[in-house]
């Protein structure tokens, strides 16, 4: 009888430690959305043949609006891209045109990443587009994590469904699959290099793969984040493009 009660008494004790999906959710928006913030990072595409490195810079506000400027490799430099709620627009230094990218379009890559102009656009904020629910536990990388599955409350997301391995310390994923309405997995990505930026936790390198395209993936990686910033108005503005 002693043995069954403490038994209960620790199971008790389990299920309450473990947060529920939602609030895994709001822990991981803690740490990677904020109300505006700035980015420097570089692109390493992994092609089947060969890998290049592409540059860039990014000023975003919420998840209402964003500019990126590509600074290198020298075809690309000058090239923007800007967000400004569910539209998204292109300039190209080179052709002197703006172009709008929408529809099926969206699902294209990203400069042959394995990126697409949806993942470009997609909202930080989880637990406005996702249910979730704590689905297990595991270990990966040394760090114990919880097992989220996130199902889309809303229509407007590119995954239907996602699992997410969650660091239970650090409220980070370190490691996410992709899905379609169908059940196909699309995407896989790995996050590392975990680092404290004020009172927040930050992925330095996050790796993507598409698992419909041959190549061992793009790195991308964070050169410099700040959050918070101050951003001029007129910067998050179609008349940025040019």
């Amino acid at each position: 009888m002693i043995r069954i009660t403490v038994a209960l008494l620790l199971m008790a004790s389990m299920l309450s430690a473990q947060p529920t999906g939602k609030e895994i959710l709001d822990r991981i928006d803690e740490n990677m959305s904020s109300d505006t913030r700035y980015l420097k990072s570089k692109m390493v595409i992994h092609g089947p043949r060969t890998s290049r490195t592409i540059e860039s810079e990014s000023w975003a506000k919420g998840d209402q609006a964003a500019l990126t400027e590509y600074l290198s490799p020298a075809r690309e430099k000058g090239t923007k891209m800007l967000k400004l709620e569910d539209k998204l627009w292109i300039f190209s230094p080179s052709t002197d045109r703006t172009i709008q990218i929408s529809g099926h379009m969206l699902r294209q890559s990203v400069m042959g990443s394995d990126l697409s102009y949806e993942d470009m656009m997609d909202d930080p904020n989880l637990t406005s587009k996702y249910d979730a629910v704590v689905v297990g536990s595991e270990t990966y990388n040394e760090r114990e994590c919880w097992i989220v599955e996130m199902h889309a409350k809303v229509d407007d997301v590119a995954y239907q469904m996602r699992k997410l391995w969650v660091d239970n310390e650090r409220y980070i994923p370190l490691k996410e699959e992709l899905y379609a309405k169908s059940g196909k997995l699309l995407k896989k990505t790995e996050l590392t290099d975990i680092k404290r930026i004020d009172s927040r936790w930050y992925p330095g390198k996050i790796v993507f793969k598409d698992m419909l395209k041959k190549g061992a993936g793009t790195e991308f990686i964070v050169d410099e984040i700040r959050f918070n910033v101050d951003i001029p108005e007129h910067l998050l503005s179609k008349a940025a493009l040019r």
